[in-house]
């Protein structure tokens, strides 16, 4: 683990995407509300929320860090359900991780709400795409970087 006692806290924020691949019959479902488990991306929103705050729990050398605000937005598509996640902190490291593990997490429910109706669901390009704060500064995914579908 990275010794961080010496860095100042400053505001930091990560933003990272993923995608949730559904078949046309659960999107469906998704759009008039029908899934039998319920509202599916209310509580992938929750899910998402709960992962950013337990990061340290899930991965051994991430440091346990005040989240102050974590921003789960979960929207259906025509291929399935689109994730973001914006997590915020003033803290001595990043929350990169907090962001790529809450849109993993917020995708497993959306998988774990579905799969009864179809078990071909599947999570995908997941990515950070952007990250402001501490000594590296402000970084953005530009253009077309590594496979739009896997």
């Amino acid at each position: 683990m990275v010794d961080v006692t010496d860095k100042a806290p400053t505001v930091r924020c990560a933003t990272a995407t993923g995608f949730v691949h559904c078949a046309p019959h659960v999107v469906a479902a998704l759009r008039d509300q029908s899934v039998p488990k319920g509202d599916v991306l209310a509580v992938a929103r929750v899910a998402g929320v709960a992962a950013a705050k337990r990061t340290p729990d899930l991965l051994p050398l991430a440091h346990v860090i005040a989240v102050h605000g974590v921003v789960v937005d979960a929207e259906v598509t025509d291929e399935g359900v689109s994730l973001a996640v914006t997590v915020r902190t003033a803290d001595r490291t990043g929350v990169e991780m907090e962001a790529l593990t809450a849109v993993c997490v917020a995708g497993l429910a959306v998988v774990d709400m579905v799969k009864g109706m179809d078990k071909h669901t599947w999570i995908g390009q997941v990515r950070l795409e952007a990250k402001s704060g501490g000594r590296s500064g402000t970084w953005q995914r530009t253009g077309k970087q590594g496979p739009d579908k896997v």
